[in-house]
C-alpha cells in the first residue's frame, strides 16, 4: 500500500516515513534508510510538515525523520553515521528540548539500538467530510435554453446541424414587426 502511495505521489514525505518504518519492522534496513532519507529530502528543508489539511492528523517533524534514520542506520551498524545524523536531528528540534536525542546519542555511543518514530497506531488518512461531499458530480451548467433565435416563439434547444427551413415558419409575425 505504502509502494502505491509514493508512486503516485512521490513527493509525501509521510509516506516515505510510514514505509521506513515498516521496512525497519521487515529487517529490510536498507530500504528502511533510503526512505528515511527520501521523506528527510522531501520536506524540502522545512521544520514540519503538517498533514492535517489532507485529513491526517499528524505533524511530521525533521528531527523525528532524522531520528528514525539514525535508528537504521544503528540496525546497519553504521554507529558513525547515526551519531552525526543524531547531531543533524539536535539542531532541527524546535525550541531546544533535545533530551530525547541526548539519550539517543548516548545508547548510540554505547553501540544499542534505537527505536525508529512512528505515526501514531491508528492514525489513517481521513479527509474532512465536507471535502468528501465535494466528490459528487455537480452540473454547473443546467439545461441549455434558448436565449435568442430568429424563429418567433423557437422551444428548441441543443446542438444540430442546420434545419431545413419551412415556408412561412422563419418569417416573423405581424405583431413582432409592430
Amino acid at each position: 500500500a505504502f509502494d502505491k502511495t509514493v508512486a503516485k505521489d512521490n513527493s509525501l514525505a509521510v509516506g516515505f516515513f510510514q514505509r521506513g518504518f515498516v521496512h525497519l519492522q521487515l529487517e529490510m534496513y536498507e530500504e528502511a534508510l533510503s526512505d528515511y532519507q527520501m521523506a528527510f529530502s522531501h520536506l524540502r528543508k522545512n521544520t514540519f510538515i503538517d498533514y492535517k489539511q489532507l485529513g491526517l492528523r499528524h505533524i511530521l517533524y525533521a528531527w523525528e525523520v532524522l531520528y528514525s534514520t539514525a535508528a537504521a542506520q544503528c540496525r546497519l551498524r553504521q554507529w558513525q553515521e547515526a551519531r552525526a545524523t543524531l547531531e543533524k536531528a539536535v539542531v532541527w528540534r524546535p525550541e531546544g528540548r533535545t533530551a530525547i536525542l541526548d539519550m539517543a546519542l548516548e545508547r548510540v555511543q554505547d553501540c544499542l539500538f534505537l527505536e525508529p518514530m512512528q505515526v501514531p497506531l491508528g492514525e489513517f488518512f481521513r479527509p474532512r467530510k465536507k471535502e468528501v461531499e465535494q466528490l459528487d458530480s455537480k452540473d454547473f451548467l443546467g439545461k441549455p435554453k434558448v436565449i435568442s433565435s430568429i424563429i418567433p416563439n423557437d422551444e428548441y434547444f441543443g446542438f444540430e446541424p442546420l434545419r431545413h427551413q419551412k415556408q412561412g415558419i422563419y418569417e416573423p409575425s405581424a405583431d413582432a414587426l409592430r
